[in-house]
């Protein structure tokens, strides 16, 4: 018997912490930047005279308005509802918070970092602090703790952004250089652009390479000012340059959007392959050819950012359980023993996923087509709205576009379906888009 195509629900949990799961947030963006940032050295020149000036300037606010959006999901993204839904509704931290107990406390703080919604938590009661974990960080989130009675016992201080963590995603989103300053110090082992005061905008030489950089302000956790740093080099500028501004503008926003999907089979999707490969229920459920114990192993590993599993052993498929409009999938054999018992494929994204990404992260429209049958593609998520969007047909694979009194331009990301199959990504950006 091979178990159909099921969903796993999220039981008992609020909408909130569905989004939770389904985010795993940018984990699936940085497959090109995952490496902690290393402590560099950018001497701050003025900027060459052969510099594309206007053209840099046009990629640099768009990647800036990127990186800006990737830092504001640590202060009211769907990160900040998720984390602010695990340390409320915490009763073990509850509890000890409110017996004064700290070693109680301490492990359940452990344990909400763990899940890898925030990445500090500080207590306070009683006026005097509590407890505090995790490290360097950005953006702090603030909100108060209730006890059983319904009366505050205590107040939080909390961060979705390690420093390093943003560093590593915003780099990877951008393709470029992510310092962090505070007043004349450079913190977090990022690029050092030198001591002393640093305009806000300029130029700067990073190993003889010509820079052009501008910032944006943020905020240290606990507490202070911060300063983020984003510094794009003039060949990658020049390789984005358009006729006007607004072609330069809409290159740069594909090269995002080509990034955002092409980490969907980054290194995060590749950590979880290695996850399910070391799975023992998995491996022997597969081995011994039990579909119904197939599908309870796969359904326990839902819940580290993967959205769907297939898998196969002998030509037959055991079971088959996530979403139905999935993207990106990654094929891998499974092993036992060092003999090949059946095979996985696997998503950490579905077409929703994607979709919010997109949207978030870059301000873009999404219209997703694929082939489910004989006939035109079929639309299987948009988000220009409730109402129904447009047939493939009707939507040009770049150019310029109306849709609803609005101005777009469009341009495709070749992707491909769950288990297989092509899935064609129609992008709208939003002209005015700066």
């Amino acid at each position: 018997m091979v178990a159909r195509v099921k969903k796993c629900p999220l039981a008992g949990r609020p909408r909130i912490a569905a989004l939770a799961l389904a985010v795993g947030l940018l984990a699936s963006v940085c497959g090109c930047g995952s490496t902690p940032a290393a402590r560099v050295a950018a001497a701050v020149t003025p900027q060459p005279a052969d510099a594309p000036s206007a053209c840099s300037a046009a990629v640099l606010d768009t990647l800036s308005s990127v990186v800006q959006r990737v830092y504001l999901e640590g202060v009211h993204g769907e990160r900040i509802g998720s984390a602010e839904y695990l340390i409320e509704h915490s009763q073990a931290l509850r509890t000890a918070v409110e017996t004064g107990n700290r070693t109680l406390a301490r492990a359940a703080a452990h344990a909400l970092l763990a899940t890898g919604h925030l990445t500090d938590l500080s207590i306070t009661r009683g006026g005097q602090s509590f407890l505090e974990v995790g490290g360097a960080a950005l953006a702090p989130l603030h909100g108060t703790l209730v006890g059983a009675a319904g009366a505050p016992i205590g107040s939080y201080l909390a961060s979705v952004w390690a420093d390093n963590g943003f560093l590593i995603e915003a780099r990877g989103i951008s393709q470029g250089l992510v310092a962090l300053r505070a007043g004349t110090a450079t913190v977090a082992g990022s690029p050092a652009l030198g001591s002393g005061t640093v305009p806000d905008v300029g130029a700067a030489t990073f190993e003889h390479a010509a820079y052009s950089y501008t910032s944006f302000p943020a905020e240290a956790y606990p507490s202070g000012a911060l300063r983020v740093y984003l510094l794009i080099p003039a060949r990658m500028s020049a390789s984005l340059c358009g006729r006007t501004r607004e072609d330069t503008v809409v290159n740069t926003l594909r090269s995002v959007a080509h990034l955002i999907y092409a980490g969907e089979s980054g290194q995060s999707a590749q950590k979880q392959v290695r996850r399910v490969q070391r799975n023992q229920a998995l491996l022997q459920a597969v081995a011994n050819r039990e579909p119904a114990a197939t599908e309870a192993a796969i359904k326990t590993l839902l819940n580290q950012h993967i959205v769907r599993m297939r898998v196969s052993a002998g030509g037959q498929l055991l079971s088959d359980v996530g979403g139905p409009y999935v993207l990106a999938p990654i094929d891998a054999a499974l092993r036992l023993h060092g003999h090949t018992v059946g095979s996985v494929v696997l998503s950490i994204q579905d077409d929703e996923g994607y979709l919010r990404l997109t949207r978030r992260l870059a301000g873009l429209d999404v219209l997703m087509y694929m082939n489910t049958g004989p006939g035109a593609p079929q639309l299987v998520k948009d988000s220009l709205g409730p109402a129904p969007g447009p047939p493939l047909a009707s939507v040009p694979a770049s150019g310029s576009y109306r849709y609803r009194g609005h101005t777009y331009r469009v341009f495709t990301v070749r992707a491909e379906a769950f288990p297989s199959g092509p899935l064609t990504v129609r992008v709208l950006v939003p002209i005015p888009y700066l």
